[in-house]
């Protein structure tokens, strides 16, 4: 038996083919509510990768920064420049740069000393006996502008230079 359509009533034909204005709107008004329950895990998401890579190369240039000052036996500064666009990090010895790592322009970073009260600070100097100069540890905390729900991630240092990176802290 043919079932196609040309062996069907002119009038058949016309009233079957195609989709009512009333099913398109139903099919529409459904996926903008899903989109609706989406958009706000995705926007977290971002948010939170944008931390992360951000914590990881902030994490690299520490890691970078403490084996060249023992390498080279030479103090080497790490930089936070926040107000450069895009925000860096730079490490520098005393007159030569040796790296520059760019940071995503959505994320807040603020490197403090741990202590009572904590002194806001923007150079870090890693020195080739191993320690950090200073008396106090390190802490950067790092949060994304973008996102109100990301999770925050800090990274201390400690005095020998020892580089932890935990994902709590507040923005």
């Amino acid at each position: 038996m043919n079932a196609s359509t040309n062996n069907l009533p002119r009038k058949l034909r016309a009233t079957s083919s195609g989709f009512t204005l009333i099913e398109l709107m139903v099919t529409i008004a459904v996926l903008a509510i899903i989109v609706g329950i989406a958009a706000p895990s995705i926007s977290t998401q971002l948010a939170n990768q944008r931390v992360k890579s951000t914590a990881a190369t902030l994490e690299s240039a520490l890691r970078e920064a403490k084996a060249e000052s023992i390498i080279r036996r030479q103090n080497i500064a790490v930089i936070y420049n926040s107000a450069s666009n895009p925000k860096t990090i730079i490490l520098q010895n005393d007159s030569d740069t040796l790296s520059t790592y760019n940071i995503n322009d959505q994320n807040t970073m603020t490197v403090n000393t741990i202590n009572t009260p904590p002194i806001a600070i923007t150079t870090v100097t890693f020195q080739p006996n191993k320690v950090i100069a200073g008396d106090d540890d390190i802490l950067y905390s790092i949060c994304d502008s973008g996102s109100t729900n990301e999770t925050p991630r800090e990274i201390r240092l400690n005095k020998v230079a020892n580089i932890t990176t935990t994902n709590t802290g507040s923005c």
